[in-house]
């Protein structure tokens, strides 16, 4: 197969059409579900049809160092590959790790100007115009609504689409009435894209919280693969 019918036919192509078109630049969205559900995977399956498309992507984790990341997209990306007889697997893997910049911060004694100013640098200063931030890891127990406010307005200003994931913990019930997890409520006014990754018996469903101010639309008819982590129809 080659890159372009990969890109054509990727699931992440009626993620888009089902959320007014996709993410799109200046907004926020989110991968939220208990620990170990696979938003990680998510995240990297969104960055990389970024990259076959020969886009820039900044990679940041708040809790992975760059090895273990590194293998995320080795892992995702070798599935795919194997899965679709992907044409030119050499050239196409180089380009996509030159056009992938991957960061690490610890968020307790680091403020978000000083991560701020750190991304404003590689992007203006270093010349690497990336279209998409993804953001692992980050805790937002520990974070306020200033802090995601301003994370909002520097992706305005960037021309970046934003995609956090969010750890959910603590005693159920972990959602409200509206299925807005407890721990994301005083943030939702800055989220545009909320989607919940939900365990049944032989896949892991995708539930679409927020669409761009609509709360709790149509399905999604996405899942992800239990074994292989992989987007895929339901």
């Amino acid at each position: 197969m080659l890159k372009e019918e990969l890109i054509a036919k990727s699931p992440v192509r009626l993620l888009e059409k089902s959320i007014e078109g996709g993410l799109k630049p200046g907004n926020i969205g989110v991968i939220a579900s208990r620990k170990g559900i696979g938003k990680t995977s998510v995240l990297v399956q969104l960055a990389l049809d970024k990259l076959l498309q020969g886009e820039k992507v900044i990679h940041v984790s708040f809790t992975a160092h760059t090895s273990y990341v590194i293998s995320w997209y080795e892992n995702i990306f070798g599935e795919l590959a194997k899965r679709k007889s992907l044409e030119k697997l050499g050239e196409v893997k180089d380009e996509l790790v030159k056009n992938r910049v991957i960061m690490n911060f610890a968020q307790e004694g680091v403020s978000i100007e000083q991560i701020l100013r750190s991304l404003k640098a590689m992007v203006v200063d270093g010349g690497f115009k990336a279209s998409t931030l993804i953001v692992d890891g980050f805790d937002f127990t520990r974070a306020t609504k200033d802090q995601l406010a301003k994370v909002k307005q520097f992706a305005a200003e960037m021309g970046l689409e934003v995609w956090y994931s969010c750890t959910l913990i603590g005693e159920e019930p972990l959602v409200d009435k509206n299925n807005v997890p407890v721990i994301l409520r005083e943030y939702l006014e800055s989220i545009a894209v909320l989607i919940l990754l939900e365990p049944k018996a032989e896949y892991i469903h995708f539930t679409v919280v927020k669409d761009h101010g609509r709360m709790n639309p149509q399905d999604l008819k996405l899942k992800l693969d239990a074994k292989t982590l992989l987007i895929a129809e339901t």
